[in-house]
């Protein structure tokens, strides 16, 4: 027996949303484009909702345009996100064969959504904020604003007295890489549990969060820049109010503060692990740098089996880093213990999920992973 599939609806008006379609004309195989960031020729997020789904068939999709993306060679061993309730996503098989990626669903209901990654909705880093600031101790220190005008929240969990560590965790410069600010809603349900641990490393030092360093990118569904097509975290020697407001106030507030260790949470397209990048080609890079990066990385490594030290980028040379990204240019302005943390797109491959990939709920779990691992180094930081 035929069956006739019925005509598809594809719609991306929506938080984060990102598509084109090009030809819908055969719900058995729908081709589509990724859009570029506004003012950036950068590609590669996408999130969209397909209605009219023939429960029971197979319905596949290509992304046409995969080959042209910001990162190319991240599409091989990649599997897209799907949920048909905007809460549980699971991967799909997905191939690529050089030019599109290709990935299919046998549906279960009418309706599903696509995306890159597990989304994170503005709605819910809203949530994330007023629930924070309910927690005891816990207090929004100040709030930047983007270029399009939403608010950059800075959180501090601590009191701020004399001779604490000051301890800042950023998320999510780059608006595609969802999972950050999934991390940042680890560290605030850890700081709301109030276990032993917490309150050990706050009687040591403050917390300083950025959750979303780039709401405008996020919600707009870019890949790397925010609304003037800025990579933020390549904007850390030029920062200005016109072209990169959110780093500008992020750096302000540093240096109001203090800053003794740094983490910059990222996600990585290509890698299938978690791993850190370091600040081994800054001038004036000492043993002293060199000796908490081990610590951290080896602490974090004997607290949980979802980080590694073998994958990851290679090194600087010494007196050749990047010094407009944040790691660097934190870690030099206030020489401390300055490191970004990648955490991936598809897997991390020395503890895989089939199910799921690397996921929010697992990015969370790491984030209480850190938060052990800074506790053991507080006193070592300085």
């Amino acid at each position: 027996m035929t069956v006739t599939l019925s005509p598809l609806q594809i719609d991306c008006d929506f938080d984060s949303g990102n598509i084109q379609v090009l030809d819908a004309s055969n719900p058995a195989k729908v081709h589509l484009a990724i859009r570029p960031d506004t003012h950036s020729g950068h590609f590669q997020w996408f999130h969209f909702k397909v209605s009219g789904l023939t429960p029971g068939q197979v319905h596949r999709f290509s992304l046409d345009n995969a080959s042209e993306s910001s990162y190319k060679n991240a599409w091989a061993g990649y599997n897209a996100v799907a949920s048909y309730d905007q809460q549980t996503w699971f991967r799909v098989p997905s191939q690529f064969d050089g030019k599109a990626l290709s990935f299919e669903v046998t549906a279960k209901q009418e309706q599903i959504w696509f995306a890159y990654f597990e989304p994170y909705p503005r709605a819910r880093h809203n949530q994330l904020i007023e629930r924070a600031k309910q927690i005891p101790g816990v207090e929004l220190l100040a709030s930047g604003r983007s270029v399009q005008g939403r608010d950059i929240p800075l959180l501090r969990a601590g009191d701020g007295a004399a001779g604490k560590r000051k301890l800042w965790l950023i998320a999510q410069q780059h608006p595609g890489e969802h999972m950050a600010e999934w991390f940042m809603e680890g560290v605030i349900d850890r700081l709301q549990a109030n276990d032993g641990q917490v309150q050990q490393l706050l009687a040591k030092a403050d917390l300083y969060l950025i959750p979303n360093m780039n709401p405008d990118g996020a919600f707009l569904g870019h890949l790397r820049t925010n609304f003037k097509g800025k990579d933020l975290n390549r904007a850390w020697q030029d920062a200005s109010v016109e072209f990169s407001p959110e780093v500008f106030f992020a750096q302000a507030q540093m240096k109001q503060y203090g800053v003794d260790a740094f983490i910059d949470v990222h996600g990585d397209e290509e890698i299938p692990h978690v791993f850190t990048a370091a600040c081994e080609g800054n001038p004036g890079y000492t043993p002293r740098l060199a000796k908490l990066e081990e610590q951290f990385r080896s602490t974090l490594c004997s607290v949980t089996p979802d980080f590694q030290t073998v994958h990851g980028y290679t090194r600087d040379e010494p007196g050749q880093a990047n010094t407009t990204l944040a790691c660097n240019a934190v870690g030099m302005a206030h020489d401390c213990l300055s490191l970004t943390l990648e955490m991936p797109f598809k897997d991390h491959d020395d503890a895989p999920n089939a199910v799921t990939g690397w996921s929010g709920a697992r990015s969370k779990a790491l984030a209480g992973a850190v938060l052990e691992t800074l506790l053991k180094m507080a006193d070592d930081l300085r």
